[in-house]
């Protein structure tokens, strides 16, 4: 395989990536506990997308707002940690070449 043909896979790769991102914010898994008291869904990059208590584990007229400040947790949480990783990452790669082509690593 020559240098053009490795440019044309990567290139092939990138937009393959690229196409699983986008899909990846459409998608969403429920996740459940305490027999089903207590659901959680989240769209395919983490994103906590809502939470469900039921309603015989809170007061009727604060469920709806503790389930806001658990997504808010949720996601602010995720947010640290994704700073947090793209430093290191950004550590790690620090003064290596960049890949040929303009195709970016995953995470960068």
């Amino acid at each position: 395989m020559d240098l053009q043909e490795i440019m044309k896979q990567a290139q092939i790769m990138q937009a393959k990536m690229q196409e699983l991102q986008a899909r990846s914010q459409t998608m969403e898994a429920t996740g459940q506990s305490g027999g089903g008291l207590v659901k959680a869904t989240v769209n395919g990059v983490g994103e906590v997308r809502s939470v469900e208590i039921d309603g015989s584990l809170l007061k009727p007229d604060e469920k709806s707002m503790v389930e806001d400040l658990i997504v808010a947790a949720l996601n602010d949480a995720r947010s640290k940690v994704g700073a947090v990783m793209q430093q290191e990452m950004a550590r790690l790669t620090q003064g290596m070449p960049q890949p040929p082509g303009g195709f970016k690593l995953p995470g960068m």
